[in-house]
């Protein structure tokens, strides 16, 4: 996504942790900006969403992890509060949301139980796989779903986002500090080519020009990382010598 006229965003993960937060939030934000189930296609893509987003959050402790990144952000605004001129309203403003976030999550039920345990969404998990393999003759119970009136249809869309909202909430926060702690700052590579001691950032984030139809391709981890710029057009597309653009890590 642009965040500036003529310019895109490119944002990398350099540990697992973050991969996974990425991935959930990418799964979570079509989740919620898509939830208006108005007709069949709509519809296998919000269940197939779902799907994903069960399969991304059976891979690790999340919900562990969130908390303790939760508690890493309280720590590091306390020390920003003993800083001389800083924002002490705005601290504890996001102290606030931090400690709210926290316990919401804390205290919800098992992330994602409820969807797995939800007969519809688990038959319909089931022929995903298969192609073609939720047509009425394969699932009759989705294609009656389907028909029944579109509020009892939503009515059950937003009670399946509603067990996810302690997660949401938690992830989006801890998003924003993240991408928020670093400035962007710009870089110059040569030929295509850029290297850095990534010195224990979690996040790479880039803005290209849109206009050179480039696009990163990123190898690294906590401690270093390497960019090579490739152009969309393999064929007949060209990389400049140096191309700036802007670069932060967080």
């Amino acid at each position: 996504m642009s965040e500036n006229t003529g310019t895109i965003l490119f944002e990398h993960p350099l540990n697992e942790k973050m991969r996974t937060w990425l991935r959930l939030d990418y799964l979570l934000q079509q989740l919620y900006k898509n939830h208006s189930l108005h007709d069949e296609v709509s519809t296998l893509a919000f269940f197939r969403t779902i799907s994903e987003f069960l399969d991304v959050l059976e891979r690790g402790e999340v919900r562990t992890d969130l908390l303790k990144e939760l508690e890493r952000q309280q720590r590091k605004l306390s020390q920003w509060s003993e800083v001389p001129g800083v924002d002490t309203e705005m601290v504890s403003q996001l102290s606030q949301q931090l400690k709210e976030s926290s316990a919401s999550l804390m205290s919800a039920p098992r992330i994602g139980q409820s969807l797995r345990d939800d007969r519809l969404i688990a038959l319909v998990r089931q022929r995903l796989s298969i192609p073609g393999g939720c047509c009425s003759f394969d699932l009759p119970t989705l294609h009656l779903w389907l028909h029944l009136p579109q509020d009892v249809r939503n009515q059950q869309s937003e009670e399946w986002l509603n067990s996810l909202t302690p997660l949401y909430q938690a992830l989006a926060l801890i998003l924003q500090l993240i991408r928020n702690s670093a400035a962007f700052k710009p870089m110059t590579s040569l030929n295509g080519f850029y290297q850095e001691n990534a010195e224990g950032a979690n996040l790479l984030r880039l803005q290209l020009p849109l206009e050179a139809a480039l696009y990163p391709q990123i190898s690294g981890h906590k401690t270093r990382f390497a960019i090579r710029f490739l152009p969309l057009d393999s064929e007949h597309g060209t990389v400049p010598e140096r191309l700036i653009f802007n670069l932060s890590c967080c």
